[in-house]
């Protein structure tokens, strides 16, 4: 039943008509259409904030710094943990701190991944020698330098 339909009903239609109750009751509300796709927008927004947040959980979760110090052993040769004095590579102490890596990028997970997959400036890749899971371990044990 439409606005209209609920006026004329409740004699409305004329002038100087009353208020009915009817129309009192359902001015203020949306049709059921709107309230139904404003609570699915709703339910979508909320599942995409969980699915969001999980992610970024499970990605700050992964790899095991002591086990990625042990990973570190073969980057001693070129890089300093403790300092970020230049040996044959930069040094990586706060290497997450800095605002840009040696090749001008952020330091953010997936371009230290990046880095340590394809090299550059020197620096072998270890695409195929280290194991993904090698790699979260020496990335969280990077983030606590």
């Amino acid at each position: 039943m439409s606005l209209t339909e609920i006026n004329v009903k409740a004699g409305n239609g004329l002038p100087g008509g009353g208020v009915g109750v009817d129309e009192r009751c359902k001015i203020g509300f949306a049709p059921r259409e709107n309230v139904l796709t404003m609570h699915r927008f709703r339910l979508f927004a909320l599942c995409l904030t969980l699915a969001a947040g999980s992610l970024e959980v499970r990605a700050a979760g992964k790899g095991d710094a002591a086990k990625g110090k042990a990973v570190f052993e073969t980057c001693t040769v070129c890089h300093n943990a403790d300092s970020d004095e230049k040996k044959m590579g930069p040094g990586l102490k706060g290497l997450f701190k800095k605002d840009k890596m040696s090749n001008g990028k952020k330091p953010t997970d997936a371009t230290v991944r990046a880095r340590i997959d394809e090299g550059g400036s020197g620096m072998p890749p270890y695409k195929d020698t280290l194991s993904d899971s090698e790699k979260d371990d020496l990335l969280a044990y990077l983030k606590t330098l």
